[in-house]
């Protein structure tokens, strides 16, 4: 298969989850998700679905095992959705690019204090 279809799932996949969740899912620990970006496999075996969440260690901890059990529901409603012959095994991870854009930045601006003050 090619990587542009997987790429197209993939956002297809991004799209869908994001809508379901929107709606809501009736799990507690799932709270202020964003779903970041989808990388499906060449195969489409598999997705990986990068999130991010409001909140710290312990809200990223309980949203990842919220999304982990909402898995098996997830993919279901995917196939009620997409016109795949096969749905992909969702994984969900936590998205850390955010937070190192975020460490960067603040890293720059404590340069920039530094110089303006020498």
């Amino acid at each position: 298969m090619s990587s542009q279809r997987s790429h197209r799932v993939g956002e297809q996949i991004q799209k869908e989850i994001s809508a379901l969740l929107l709606k809501g899912l009736k799990d507690p620990r799932v709270g202020f998700v964003t779903i970041t970006e989808v990388r499906v496999t060449s195969d489409l075996s598999i997705a990986r679905v990068y999130f991010t969440v409001m909140g710290d260690d312990q809200a990223r901890q309980q949203t990842t095992r919220g999304l982990t059990s909402a898995a098996v529901y997830l993919r279901r409603e995917l196939a009620k959705r997409l016109r795949l012959r096969q749905v992909p095994e969702l994984h969900f991870e936590f998205d850390t690019t955010l937070e190192y854009g975020n460490r960067i930045a603040s890293l720059l601006q404590e340069i920039n204090r530094k110089e303006d003050h020498d």
